[in-house]
Formats: C-alpha cells, sequence, structure tokens
C-alpha cells in the first residue's frame, strides 16, 4: 500500500484543463439574492443543469430505457462570488465507479475564474421495478473507458 487517499489522487476540480464535458448555464437575473449575487440555490441548479447532461450522455450511448438514476449525495464548495449577467461554464467529470453508483465531480467557471466546486454521488436503479441496480456490464465498460481517459 502507498498510503494515498482518495483525496490525494483526486483530480483538481478548480482547474478547467481537468475537464473534458462542459455546460454553458445562462445567468438569470432572477437568481440573484438581495445582496446582488447569484444564490446559493441557483449555484446548485447549475450543477444539477450540468450532471443531467452528463449522465444522461452515457445512458443514451448504452441504449437502455430501463435504467434511470437518482440522487444520493450532493455538495457544493463555494470559492468566489457570481453576478448576473453573463454565463456560467461547468466542467464534469467522472470520478468513481462503485456497484450501484457513481461519483462525479464539477468545476463552475464564470470568466475563466473558478467560483465553485461540486461532487455528487447518483445510484442507478431499474424504471420498471423501481429498485436499485448494479451499474449494467454495457454501461460499466463505457464509464470504465471514460474514468481511464478522463
Amino acid at each position: 500500500m502507498d498510503g494515498k487517499t482518495d483525496a490525494d489522487t483526486a483530480p483538481d476540480l478548480t482547474d478547467a484543463g481537468t475537464f473534458r464535458h462542459w455546460t454553458k448555464v445562462s445567468l438569470r437575473f432572477s437568481d440573484e439574492d438581495n445582496m446582488g449575487h447569484i444564490n446559493n440555490v441557483a449555484f446548485a441548479a447549475y450543477v444539477e443543469q450540468a450532471r443531467v447532461a452528463f449522465i444522461d450522455a452515457f445512458l443514451k450511448s448504452q441504449g437502455g430505457r430501463d435504467i434511470d438514476y437518482v440522487l444520493a449525495h450532493v455538495h457544493i464548495d463555494f470559492h468566489n462570488e457570481m453576478h448576473f449577467p453573463g454565463a456560467v461554464d461547468i466542467g464534469a467529470r467522472l470520478i468513481r465507479i462503485g456497484n450501484k453508483s457513481i461519483t462525479t465531480g464539477y468545476g463552475l467557471f464564470k470568466d475563466g475564474e473558478n467560483v465553485a466546486t461540486a461532487g455528487s454521488v447518483n445510484v442507478f436503479f431499474d424504471t420498471k421495478n423501481g429498485k436499485t441496480i448494479p451499474i449494467p456490464d454495457n454501461l460499466r465498460a463505457i464509464l470504465g473507458k471514460e474514468l481511464a481517459e478522463g
């Protein structure tokens, strides 16, 4: 054992070069709070938009219509304020593949500056019976390739 932890080998989500997959989201005036900066709830919605785009791309690539995923955990670390107008670019990447779940990481950038990082764990389930399932082999292979190239 080399003594390294997951934190030692985790990608730097504050570095835009860490990401290959991007989602651009327009900031809305209504996303601001009474202090004039983008509210934390809006950050969560931006991460959600990137997460859905990222994970859905893998599900569509394997053609399965009877598998979906649910959010089990999400965290957001705020680094800088954001202000309207403009857009936020959210980078997404795969961090870990589990038996029934995947862990993904996100970096949020406005005008090239990192404003937040986030992570989530999503669990896969069978839409016909509503139960969690192991990641199907064909999807696991696609995700494994993404993780290796990520």
